[in-house]
Formats: structure tokens, C-alpha cells, sequence
């Protein structure tokens, strides 16, 4: 392995991408970390860790979008505008015709939805920081948590404070939304200079490097709770608990590299034709449909939509402490409630379905084979061949939507079961660790590449 790793770098232009991927990603890391001229950190920390189910969907969405929403810093939101801008046109793509036609122009057309989607993320932008600067204040008008916003901000904005100017907190409340739509819009740069000058999949690898780099103080987090003893003492976990989640970890890592390179291999066979003397085509190939098509997206729709529920219940048994609305908020209630379980796993199989019809076509698939002279054996080209694709599609979606929800309900079972930290069930055993072994795979199989057409052997070839 240290042979391989020595060759990697061996190689200028493959040295040369690694290089240039690291430091874009070290530049993420440290605007990540720079805060915005108006937040008091350590009160921002102390709210959020009190705040209950805000604080724990906060760190739900960090996980998914490389944002700090819990720190008002210059990458606060992180890439979410640029994902969700992205779903939108891929959704739309499937439904408006004149997308749907864009799409199909090839290169020129995904360069010009590229274009548009840049403008989406721009006004995303601005909508959601205006809205989570608007939240910082609302919540810094109480007395306790004032010092959410530091004082020599809050005297311009506090219509009560003698210095208090509008034009003054109009001119901050500006400012603060343009540095944040900024910081976005900038980390869309970087992803695509990752794509284009460096290696791997860039919004791919912002994401794990924010996923990995909480590891640590979750990791560091589950050394404190832990005791030498069986049983664990209090909220202490034992040592059998650490035994689940390492155990937990390998089998997640193993499931994802499985899955993730599981295929079924239809069989084809090209048609023969002749040209002068000689015989072309007839070769048996075979076409491959992914078992995991849709990627981790189902478990992203299905863990956002759920918030909302969660979140709304939560303030509605706050504001109105009734017994029909304390058990609203226990069924939505995330690692307590079977019917939370449930749910997300019926949503997961639904999300699943939906982006593979989004993404699979069979109908096209069935028509490039037919032009191309390739024909499944024992199916007519054309409607046959697309129904049969059609109904091998849906039985494998099935098993890649049992997968993905497996992996996604095993965190939320643990941290009810355990009295584990999500945070830390779900960066050792979860959706975190999902989404970093697929990216990190998938990075591996573009080195190899490099390699392969250099004529070395791969990263995960024997030697």
C-alpha cells in the first residue's frame, strides 16, 4: 500500500490535483471556522446545546450540507442553497419541458443549467440568511439570551437604546446577508474548481470534510461518557457499548462498499454485421443498473421533510402544554418513537422510487440500445426491452431502499436504545458515515483511473 502511495505521487499530474484538492479544502476549513463581527460564540454554543430539538436538527443539517448553522460564520450555510437550487432544477428537469429539453442539447445545455442554477443558489441564499439573521435577533430580544448579539451591535438595533439607529441595523443586517450569501456562493466556486483542477466530485468532498471533521469531538465526546465498567454508571456508557459501535462501524462501512459497488449485469448482445470480408458485432456484453441508483438523497429528503413535523409539534406542546399535543410531539420525537421510525423508513422507500424514476429512464435506455444495434436476449427491442428494464429496476430498488434505511434508522435506534449522542451515532454508524465511505470510494476509483492509464496497478487491486 505505501508502494502504491509512493507511485501516487510520482505521477505530476496526478500529484498535482491531490495537492491542489487539499489546499482548496484546507481554505474551506478555515473560513469555516471565521465568524461573522456580531455573534458572541461561546452564548451561541450554550443556546443551541439547550435548545433541544432546534440544536439536533441544526446538527442533522450540518451533516448534509457542510454548514456551522449553530455558528454564524462566513460559511454558515454552508452549500445547502447550492444542493437544494440543484434538486429543484433536477426535479423540474422531469416535469418542464423546456428544461427537460436543455437537458438533451448535451454539453451546452447542462452548462446553461448550471448558469441558472447559479442564480437560484444567489436568491437562496439571500432568503435563508436574511431568515437565520432574523432568528438570531428575535432570539437575542430576550433577556437571557440577549448576549447572543454582541453589545455594540445590539445598540443600534435595540429601538429602547438611546443610540439606536435604523439605517445603522439596516446597514448590519445588509452587510451580515451579503458576507453570508458570500460564503456560499464562494464554496460553489471552490467545489468547482475541485471538479475541474483537482480531483474527485468538489460539493462531494466539501461535504466529508465537514462530516470528518467532526469526528474527533464526536469521538472525543463518547471517550468522556465512557467507563471501564460493564453496564457503564449513570449516563455513562460501558464498554459493551463500545463494542456496538465499533461493531456498528465496520459493518456500515462493509454494507456501503457492497452496496455501493452492487450491480445486476443484465447479459446483451450486439448485432452482427458484415463489412468486405470481415464479421463485426455479435460480442455478449452486459449492461449494469446500479442497486443503490438513487444515492444517499432518499435519506436527505426524508430526514428534512420529517423536521418539519418534529419542529412544529415541539413548539405547538410548548406554547399549548395539552395532552394532544405532548403526544404529537412524543410520536415525532427522533430514537423514542416507533411510529418516527416508521415513518422515516416508509419515506425512505418512497424517496428511493421517486429519484430512480427521476433518474432512470428505460424508455431511453431501451431506444440507445436499439440505435445502437444491442438487444437484450429473449426481449424484443423497443417497449419489451424497456419493460423489462422497468421491472428489474424496481426489484433491485427495493433491496438498495432496505439498505438505506437500515443504515439510517440503526443511529436513531442506538441513541433511544443506548442513551448514546446522536451525534455521535450518527457520524459511527449513520448517514455521516455513509456519505464520507461513498465519496472517499469514489475518489479511490478516480486515482485509480489515473493509474490504470499509466499503466500501474489500482488502489484496490492485490498486488
Amino acid at each position: 500500500m505505501w508502494e502504491k502511495i509512493r507511485i501516487i505521487f510520482t505521477i505530476p499530474e496526478l500529484r498535482q490535483k491531490i495537492l491542489l484538492t487539499l489546499l482548496f479544502l484546507a481554505i474551506y476549513r478555515v473560513g469555516w471556522q471565521i465568524p461573522l463581527p456580531i455573534v458572541d460564540r461561546d452564548q451561541m454554543t450554550a443556546h443551541f446545546s439547550q435548545s433541544g430539538g432546534l440544536g439536533d436538527v441544526l446538527q442533522q443539517v450540518a451533516v448534509f450540507s457542510a454548514s456551522q448553522l449553530n455558528q454564524a460564520t462566513i460559511f454558515g450555510l454552508g452549500i445547502m442553497p447550492y444542493i437544494s437550487a440543484s434538486i429543484i432544477f433536477q426535479l423540474l428537469g422531469s416535469v418542464y419541458k423546456p428544461l427537460e429539453e436543455l437537458q438533451k442539447e448535451g454539453e451546452a445545455g447542462r452548462k446553461k443549467i448550471n448558469e441558472y442554477t447559479r442564480y437560484a443558489t444567489v436568491v437562496l441564499c439571500l432568503l435563508q440568511s436574511y431568515m437565520y439573521l432574523r432568528y438570531l435577533v428575535s432570539v437575542s430580544a430576550a433577556q437571557p439570551l440577549r448576549p447572543l448579539i454582541s453589545e455594540s451591535i445590539w445598540v443600534l438595533m435595540d429601538p429602547n437604546s438611546e443610540s439606536y439607529s435604523f439605517l445603522a441595523s439596516a446597514a448590519w443586517q445588509l452587510a451580515a446577508v451579503l458576507t453570508m450569501t458570500a460564503g456560499t456562493v464562494f464554496l460553489m466556486w471552490l467545489g468547482e474548481q475541485i471538479d475541474e483542477f483537482g480531483i474527485g466530485n468538489g460539493i462531494s468532498l466539501l461535504i466529508m470534510a465537514g462530516i470528518l471533521a467532526g469526528m474527533p469531538g464526536a469521538a472525543f465526546q463518547l471517550w468522556e461518557r465512557t467507563t471501564p465498567q460493564l453496564g457503564g454508571s449513570g449516563n455513562d456508557l460501558g464498554i459493551e457499548h463500545l463494542i456496538v459501535l465499533a461493531a456498528m462501524f465496520v459493518a456500515v462501512v462493509f454494507g456501503v462498499v457492497y452496496i455501493t459497488q452492487g450491480q445486476r449485469r443484465i447479459p446483451t448482445q450486439s448485432a452482427k454485421h458484415v463489412r468486405g470480408r470481415r464479421v463485426f458485432g455479435g460480442a455478449r456484453q452486459y449492461l449494469p443498473l446500479r442497486v443503490n441508483q438513487a444515492g444517499v438523497m432518499p435519506i436527505i429528503f426524508a430526514s428534512s421533510l420529517l423536521m418539519v413535523p418534529m419542529i412544529l409539534f415541539n413548539q405547538l406542546s410548548q406554547a399549548y402544554p395539552t395532552t394532544i399535543m405532548s403526544d404529537l410531539a412524543n410520536i415525532f420525537q427522533r430514537g423514542t418513537s416507533f411510529t418516527y421510525n416508521l415513518v422515516y423508513v416508509g419515506l425512505i422507500y418512497f424517496f428511493c422510487y421517486f429519484w430512480t424514476a427521476i433518474t432512470f429512464n428505460p424508455k431511453d435506455m431501451a431506444e440507445n440500445l436499439k440505435n445502437f444495434g444491442t438487444f437484450i436476449p429473449g426481449y424484443r427491442p423497443g417497449k419489451r426491452t424497456a419493460d423489462y428494464l422497468e421491472k428489474v429496476m424496481v426489484r433491485i430498488t427495493y433491496v438498495g431502499a432496505g439498505f438505506l434505511a437500515l443504515v439510517a434508522i440503526i443511529p436513531t435506534v442506538i441513541s433511544g436504545a443506548m442513551n448514546v449522542p446522536f451525534l455521535v451515532a450518527s457520524f459511527y454508524g449513520g448517514t455521516g458515515l455513509l456519505i464520507a465511505v461513498s465519496v472517499a470510494f469514489d475518489l479511490v476509483q478516480k486515482i485509480d483511473s489515473h493509474l490504470v492509464m499509466r499503466n500501474y496497478k489500482g488502489l484496490l487491486e492485490r498486488t
